[in-house]
């Protein structure tokens, strides 16, 4: 693990060893996934290699990744790194259903008006 000299981002270069030796201390696992799918939770993002247009994967065992409020030398903008949370609201569930309830009747209107305006177009040719 290192941060980059701008200090905007930080490397992992050798992901199984970071797995063995960094990520039990910290975490209960030492799966190097469930580590990139827990800093996508907080807003990291990956960083793709432009030369490679992000298709190519990258010759060393190394990933980047960097978050907006993750900037060396100030700590302070750390407590703007939250863990994103969807948080559905029983009522605007109910309010959903309800949407979805309403489309589908409209739909099942629409097609037998189709239906009908199909049948009386071949009654007039």
């Amino acid at each position: 693990l290192s941060p980059l000299q701008n200090g905007t981002s930080f490397h992992v270069f050798d992901q199984g060893r970071f797995a063995k030796e960094v990520l039990p201390k910290y975490f209960k696992h030492n799966n190097m996934a469930s580590f990139v799918r827990q800093l996508n939770m907080y807003g990291f993002r990956k960083v793709v290699n432009i030369e490679q247009g992000g298709l190519v994967k990258p010759e060393r065992d190394d990933t980047e990744f960097q978050h907006l409020c993750f900037l060396q030398g100030h700590e302070h903008l750390l407590e703007h790194i939250k863990r994103k949370v969807s948080v559905v609201k029983s009522e605007e569930t109910k309010m959903r259903q309800e949407d979805l309830s309403r489309l589908l009747y409209e739909v099942q209107i629409l097609r037998s008006q189709q239906e009908n305006m199909e049948c009386q177009v071949q009654d007039m040719k």
